[in-house]
């Protein structure tokens, strides 16, 4: 029974190599007539058939729920039979002239010139998630998250982002961002749907289709991926919602940065529920973590190793003295990026995690509109979403204790 029923981690999503099957049987088939609709439809059943015989392993997937969605979509536009031959058509090239490296997009597929063209320049927000994970939202509030598994990062009119965080240790509750999957949604002339997805050591410089720009249509150069660093660092630019996106692998871990206009953040159908995403309204109350509470914590433990048996500790212990020393290499200021960089090799002991806060920080130089706001140096946790840092008598007596805290620990 068991050789029979194998596990089905043994059979991952292949949801991708549908979308490729399908992008290498179909590509340039739209620019023919009329008379290949049936060898579309053909093309299109068997990516149907391909999708169904991975639904199994691919509940919750994004870019699988994408795809079946996008399906249904092909097959009324083209007035395709679910019956019928499913067999492969053969591999096409994109005539002449036509390629996907067009540069004359229209108007509406650039931001600024299309939305923007007798007001003043948009509003641009920044987001960003790196290390254990650390949130930085669209309202420049900062915060510390446990957020294990699948959650919602962007989910807007334009495009979705969801992160998979997994644990970083066996036991442990430090987590960091171990697959990132983004669908760019089909936007008038300008792109067709488009599918990214990174995991662990695959950091691809292509869609899930392949390609490189936003497909077929008239202005497909509007949404174009660079790849900056081979398997390290891409960058997407979406010209048609004024927006860059920034992925990295550092070490085993990915981490995300964008920049986004206001309008494009907001554009939501369901406003009750915006909550639920990430980067607009932050991590719950339930998985958000205070520096302060884990540093206690981490005090009390170095006592309980002195005065007794060892406790579990990561592979390259470094003390609070040490991190502060390892950080302060890469991040001289000490903001919530410092100490987000001395949290993360408390808690996990990889030095790979101090580069990623100092990427992160650089992410934000580049992508933050407002340049006198890349410090954020007060914790967030007990705000409500979209606040501002407490100010006046309250900002004192925070930083009276936090003042006490550390002085507390250097006498520990």
């Amino acid at each position: 029974l068991v050789l029979c029923c194998p596990p089905t981690v043994t059979s991952p999503c292949k949801i991708l190599k549908c979308n490729s099957e399908f992008w290498a049987a179909t590509s340039g088939s739209h620019h023919l007539g009329t008379e290949e609709a049936p060898e579309f439809c053909t093309a299109l059943r068997a990516y149907a058939h391909c999708t169904r015989r991975t639904a199994r392993t691919c509940r919750g997937d994004l870019a699988y729920h994408s795809a079946v969605h996008g399906i249904e979509d092909l097959m009324v536009q083209h007035n395709c039979s679910k019956d019928g031959p499913t067999s492969q058509p053969r591999l096409r090239t994109l005539p002449p002239g036509d390629s996907q490296e067009r540069s004359d997009s229209p108007e509406i597929c650039h931001y600024e010139k299309s939305f923007h063209k007798h007001s003043a320049t948009p509003n641009y927000t920044h987001c960003g998630l790196f290390g254990d994970p650390h949130l930085r939202t669209f309202t420049d509030t900062f915060q510390t998250c446990k957020v294990q598994g699948a959650w919602p990062l962007i989910d807007n009119n334009y495009l979705n982002v969801q992160v998979t965080n997994t644990p970083v240790l066996p036991g442990s509750t430090a987590t960091a961002t171990s697959k990132l999957t983004i669908i760019f949604k089909s936007f008038q002339e300008c792109v067709d749907q488009k599918v990214y997805q990174a995991e662990m050591d695959e950091l691809p410089a292509a869609f899930a289709d392949g390609s490189k720009n936003g497909g077929d249509k008239h202005g497909a150069n509007s949404l174009k991926i660079t790849e900056k660093v081979s398997g390290q660092h891409i960058e997407i630019q979406a010209k048609y919602i004024g927006t860059t996106i920034v992925v990295r692998q550092v070490g085993r871990y990915l981490t995300f940065a964008v920049r986004m206009p206001e309008e494009v953040v907001n554009a939501v159908e369901d406003r009750d529920s915006q909550g639920l995403y990430l980067c607009l309204r932050g991590c719950p109350l339930n998985q958000q973590i205070d520096f302060q509470t884990i540093r206690s914590a981490q005090a009390t433990e170095g006592r309980a190793r002195r005065k007794g048996p060892s406790l579990p500790a990561p592979p390259e212990a470094f003390t609070y003295e040490t991190a502060t020393a390892k950080c302060r290499e890469k991040l001289p200021v000490e903001d919530l990026y410092f100490q987000s960089c001395v949290f993360d090799l408390l808690t996990t002991g990889d030095v790979n995690f101090m580069l990623a806060a100092y990427y992160a920080f650089e992410d934000v130089k580049v992508l933050h509109s407002n340049k006198d706001k890349l410090h954020l140096y007060e914790r967030t946790r007990d705000l409500a979403p979209g606040n501002a840092a407490p100010s006046g008598t309250s900002a004192a007596l925070w930083v009276l204790l936090l003042c006490l805290s550390q002085c507390w620990l250097c006498l520990l």
